[in-house]
């Protein structure tokens, strides 16, 4: 039974997809290289350096510099290009009244995260706001786990991951704790989420809330 319940930011919270594809392609670009051709959501949901490394041939150090690029661009512009998934604060609104404790457990960089969880009325319903911290991005097993440690907790069987990416998944499975998956706005490949192991994948914060309260256990 879930006490507590761990919310990625990008693709579950928000869609993010202009403002970081945008801030992407300026990262690529600035380091000279050309932008991968086809579908560049491939960028959403796993460490951004991992990406460019992957994708577009960049040594680790010049991923990291094509980190850097990102920011620059995307702290003043991409972060704004970002809208809700409709019905999520509410939800989560519920959730707290019902005893559940929430945490976000993100990939992008925590001084990031921190203003769109304000500007979008996220953070009054979160204990702990955990992200990528430094000059690399975290692993996702890596931020759920800070999240944890920052809540005090040691039981994974407690704790829930809410997820639109198998990294998600996989970083839940990681850690111990299940991972429901969300296809809010089609980040994931079709069938993505249920290859990695999801435990379910649900369309919309209505279904979220009723498997959430169907296994949950509020503290007193």
């Amino acid at each position: 039974m879930y006490q507590y319940v761990f919310f990625d930011l990008d693709g579950t919270l928000t869609d993010s997809k202009e403002g970081v594809l945008e801030c992407v392609r300026y990262a690529i670009e600035g380091m000279g290289r050309p932008v991968p051709e086809g579908d560049l959501l491939k960028f959403i949901g796993p460490p951004l350096q991992d990406s460019f490394m992957r994708y577009c041939g960049l040594s680790q150090e010049e991923s990291r510099r094509a980190l850097e690029l990102f920011r620059e661009r995307y702290v003043p512009v991409g972060q704004f290009k970002n809208r809700p998934a409709p019905g999520m604060a509410e939800m989560m609104g519920r959730l707290k009244e019902r005893g559940l404790t929430l945490a976000l457990a993100s990939s992008k960089a925590e001084n990031q995260c921190v203003p769109i969880c304000e500007r979008f009325g996220f953070s009054p319903h979160l204990a702990v706001i955990a992200g990528s911290a430094g000059q690399r991005d975290q692993s996702k097993a890596e931020i759920i786990r800070e999240a944890m440690g920052r809540l005090g907790l040691t039981d994974p069987r407690l704790c829930l991951m809410v997820g639109d990416r198998k990294y998600d998944v996989e970083g839940a499975r990681a850690c111990g704790m299940d991972c429901v998956g969300v296809e809010f706005f089609g980040y994931a490949p079709p069938g993505e989420l249920e290859a990695a192991g999801a435990a379910a994948v649900v369309r919309t914060a209505a279904e979220l809330e009723a498997f959430i309260l169907a296994r949950s256990q509020p503290r007193t």
